[in-house]
């Protein structure tokens, strides 16, 4: 039985669990974590982007020990449509140097280790053991947890939910609203195994260089969703996500959709030959800066998936979930530094300093409401009127099919007025004011 009182209970091993706890480790302050995965990443095959700067302010010298799968050297984006894709490309200047700033992580490798550095700061880490319910006295203050390990009610000054978007602790305890299907995306993934060698090859990279390729278009067949591929070292994470409602309202299958993002023939000859290794589902918030729940209270902070604080148009980044517990741990380790309570009015330090660090929460604030209000346009007849556009121009004059392709200005009207392509041409860059 666990009789002692914590400083602060983080409930959760993921990037954001992982930043709260190493940074009040790190603080002296006594922390307990509770995971309900054999380890931490055990639950997580996904790949993801790492940001250097961001992860040395938690671990300096992670570069020597970190499992790092490639330095990220490119971006693309490929806009789909049937049979072929149109493509953006971008390759960073800083790519080369001693100390790359972007890396391509596999979760279930990093968040392990990422935890063995909490351990390491003197924080108490148990596995296999799920948080039941949130404590709270007659006041309705968050005194600490309940667990399935019968050692009946572990106290704590402060409790840091870090459960992931589909955890109900907060919603339970009457904390935070559940999310709504509308409010929430299904991403489907798998890892296929390939020789380092062939994965280079493929994807046109030197050793330890990595790519990621994010993809858009006919593939979600009108739903609001996206694929994406990452070149690892020795295997290709690729996934596609949609909206939960547009999945319920089709009545397609995520795996379906997999299924066919995979024999695109764009994306087929990545990943031919490969063997399968993982397949797994994750939900991600998808409502956007202008609906962030509420992020504190009596006695409890949100970070991370759990808060909704992530990127909502590109997803594979870390950044909001560790700046988002490191930042909640900072205002925690000051409360108690100024020997006050943790309520409601001293924790909302958290909001404040979380609004002040990262501007990237507000910079895609109208994507959401932009993209899944109007799922087809973007996703579906545009990436068509592309394509139709980009061959018309190619064929041009060429031999006997000269006239055959339409001017593009008249391919584009035949398909969308041109109030139309000039509003959507409008709002799209406010989205990201």
């Amino acid at each position: 039985m666990i009789e002692e009182r914590f400083d602060a209970i983080v409930v959760g091993a993921g990037m954001a669990g992982n930043a709260a706890a190493l940074t009040m480790a790190k603080r002296g302050m006594k922390v307990l974590q509770l995971e309900r995965g054999e380890y931490s990443g055990s639950k997580n095959v996904r790949a993801a982007i790492l940001d250097g700067d961001i992860m040395e302010q938690l671990a300096p010298d992670f570069r020597e020990g970190a499992p790092l799968e490639r330095r990220l050297v490119e971006q693309r984006f490929w806009l789909l449509d049937s049979r072929s894709h149109v493509g953006l490309r971008y390759r960073f200047n800083d790519c080369n140097t001693k100390r790359p700033n972007q890396y391509i992580v596999i979760r279930a490798l990093f968040d392990k280790w990422f935890s063995r550095k909490v351990r390491e700061a003197g924080a108490t880490v148990l596995y296999q053991s799920t948080v039941t319910e949130l404590a709270q006295n007659c006041r309705g203050r968050v005194i600490g947890v309940r667990t399935d390990r019968q050692d009946g009610i572990i106290h704590a000054d402060v409790v840091v939910l870090a459960e992931g978007a589909n955890g109900w602790l907060g919603t339970r305890a009457g904390l935070r609203e559940r999310l709504t299907p509308d409010q929430i995306a299904l991403q489907v993934k798998e890892m296929h195994l390939l020789p380092r060698e062939i994965i280079e090859s493929r994807f046109n990279l030197k050793r330890d260089e990595g790519v990621i390729i994010e993809a858009a278009g006919t593939i979600s067949r009108g739903m609001t969703g996206m694929g994406f591929i990452y070149a690892n070292r020795e295997c290709i994470s690729l996934g596609i996500g949609c909206l939960v409602s547009d999945l319920q309202r089709t009545g397609e299958t995520p795996y379906g959709l997999l299924e066919r993002f995979k024999r695109h023939p764009s994306i087929l000859p990545l990943i031919n030959g490969s063997e399968l290794k993982e397949y797994s589902a994750h939900l991600i918030p998808k409502r956007g800066y202008n609906t962030i729940p509420q992020l504190y209270g009596k006695g409890w902070v949100v970070v991370g998936d759990a808060a909704e604080l992530n990127n909502t148009s590109d997803c594979g980044r870390l950044n909001l979930a560790i700046i988002s517990g490191r930042i909640a741990a900072e205002a925690i380790f000051r409360v108690k530094s100024r020997g006050a309570r943790s309520t409601s009015s001293t924790l909302s330090l958290y909001k404040k300093m979380l609004n002040e660090s990262y501007e990237d929460l507000k910079n895609d604030k109208y994507m959401p409401a932009l993209i899944h209000t109007q799922p087809e346009n973007f996703l579906l007849s545009y990436p068509q009127l592309v394509s139709k556009a980009i061959v018309n121009f190619a064929r041009f004059g060429v031999g006997p099919k000269a006239g055959e392709g339409k001017p593009n200005s008249k391919c584009f009207c035949d398909m969308w007025s041109w109030t139309g392509l000039f509003g959507d041409g409008f709002r799209l860059p406010r989205a990201w004011r």
